[in-house]
């Protein structure tokens, strides 16, 4: 990894967010890089499920990618707010949600293109669930 950016206490590598960000058009293609997590979605789905209800708690999905997490905890009833620091992945993100409101309209996901530290100050009152799925191997000082 080359660049670790670190300003306002953020702990993300460039190399990262770039590489995640370059499979950003194909995040939804269920036979695609991605395809592991399509598969792994309904478990992850679950294991939040049995530990803490969803219907109307307040989730944060941190580390959201192109929110394949995120619009499930939504669908599962969770008021959810998303973050990446990948562009790329919250624009990918948001478009399928607009799709996605077609089949299931008032579908809603609050997607940030923000670090957590700076959402956790700019929200101190926090969240009910916090998730942080497949992503902290991804950050260089964890």
């Amino acid at each position: 990894m080359n660049a670790t950016q670190q300003g306002q206490g953020m702990n993300a590598s460039q190399d990262e967010l770039d590489r995640f960000g370059a499979l950003a058009s194909q995040w939804w293609d269920e036979n695609g890089p991605q395809r592991p997590l399509h598969d792994l979605n309904p478990v992850r789905l679950d294991y939040i499920r049995n530990r803490a209800p969803l219907e109307g708690r307040t989730v944060l999905d941190v580390g959201c990618g192109g929110g394949l997490l995120s619009e499930a905890l939504a669908r599962a009833g969770a008021k959810v707010t998303a973050l990446d620091l990948a562009p790329e992945l919250i624009e990918v993100a948001r478009l399928h949600l607009l799709e996605a409101r077609l089949a299931t309209p008032g579908l809603e996901v609050e997607y940030l293109l923000t670090a957590v530290e700076q959402l956790a100050a700019e929200r101190p009152a926090g969240f009910d669930v916090v998730c942080c799925m497949e992503m902290i191997e991804h950050v260089p000082d964890a």
